[in-house]
């Protein structure tokens, strides 16, 4: 069996990386997916929301942990895992008291897509971080 998701989305907040006992970097950071389409029946433009938690290990976290900040556009391709509750993505109750859910991704590959700014920092003079919408409810 083989399962691959690609996901263009911004970053909900800077990168966070943290070390294994056995020395191996792990990253992880919450992004959001947008859409937006006109409703057939009311001509209405509805906007989508979906919200991931990206993990990435070994070399390419710390390359996203140096890289990425909140904001930042990124391409992702990796797999789901679910929850293992649940066999699902993961659910959380929000402040106001409505059901949310997050999707856990495992990163095996990922672009940087954000052009590049003033002082960046990135190597490669294609990429860079931007400033993107802040969603005040993810639970990360």
């Amino acid at each position: 069996m083989y399962q691959k998701v690609i996901v263009v989305g911004n970053l909900g907040r800077d990168p966070e990386m943290r070390y294994m006992a056995d020395g191996t970097a792990v990253t992880s950071f919450s992004m959001a997916s947008s859409r937006r389409w006109t409703d057939r029946n009311t001509g209405q433009p509805v906007d989508e929301t979906t919200w991931f938690r990206v993990s990435v290990w070994g070399r390419r976290a710390e390359a996203a942990n140096q890289y990425l900040a909140k904001g930042s556009r990124v391409l992702v391709e990796g797999r789901l895992r679910p929850d293992p509750a649940t066999g699902g993505p993961r659910l959380w109750t929000r402040q106001d008291g409505t059901v949310a859910a997050s999707f856990e991704l495992t990163a095996d590959n990922f672009e940087f897509m954000s052009p590049r700014t003033e002082g960046s920092g990135f190597a490669d003079d294609q990429y860079s971080g931007t400033a993107a919408q802040e969603e005040d409810d993810i639970p990360f």
